[in-house]
């Protein structure tokens, strides 16, 4: 991804997501996980350090942002460049559409077990690489996008068959707030001029006129 642009949609993790690999005897345990915070991505590396206490190992790497703007990794005693680089060019570097390499907000810890046999600095790089490539390969993963806001007020009586009906037509629907009069649907849709007119066209067509839309700003919105 173009760091100088501003993103409108990128890919993370959907979930929590471990996957054991042994080489040589040494255990390679990978953790993937979704986070919105350095301090996220932290408390992770320290919850694994507590689970496995036991362990001679818990490098990291992880990245945060749209724009992928915090890049971070840590060798934990590893050679350097052996261990934390090399997981997170796995997750810098995957694709996850062809040519698109957007992953974010994503935290990778490898726990290592020695076991006993050196593996070298080239099999140290390549194990950690495999280990974060092969978790991602198992892992599903979802599309975030930023997306225009809008509220669309209805009778209580109409808002069930006008949220079906909006569903039907490939609207997400994001909820239903039940107020003492109406309720208010929160849709997203792509925030383009063309898209947003027809939608309103259509909303009108539905509700034979009597709802209309009020922009509520963009947000990032889980695209399943």
């Amino acid at each position: 991804m173009d760091n100088d642009s501003v993103a409108t949609a990128y890919t993370t993790v959907d979930g929590d997501f471990v996957r054991e690999l042994e080489i040589k005897r040494s255990r390679f345990i990978t953790y993937l996980r979704r986070v919105e915070s350095e301090a996220e991505a932290r408390a992770l590396v320290a919850e694994l350090r507590k689970k496995h206490f036991d362990a001679r190992h818990h490098c990291s790497a992880f990245i945060l942002g749209p724009d992928r703007t915090a890049m971070r990794s840590n060798d934990d005693g590893e050679p350097s460049g052996t261990a934390g680089i090399p997981m997170l060019d796995a997750l810098a570097k995957r694709e996850t559409a062809p040519g698109v390499t957007d992953l974010s907000d994503i935290v990778a810890v490898v726990v290592r077990y020695f076991g006993g046999i050196l593996l070298g600095a080239g099999g140290l790089v390549r194990a950690y690489s495999e280990s974060v490539s092969g978790t991602l390969d198992a892992a599903p993963l979802l599309r975030r996008e930023r997306l225009r806001i809008l509220g669309v007020d209805a009778d209580h009586a109409a808002a069930g068959r006008l949220e079906n009906d909006l569903r039907a037509g490939g609207v997400q629907v994001l909820g239903t707030d039940y107020g003492p009069r109406l309720a208010t649907l929160r849709l997203a849709l792509n925030d383009d001029p063309a898209v947003l007119a027809a939608f309103r066209d259509r909303l009108a067509t539905l509700s034979s006129g009597a709802s209309a839309a009020t922009n509520l700003g963009t947000e990032w919105v889980d695209v399943r």
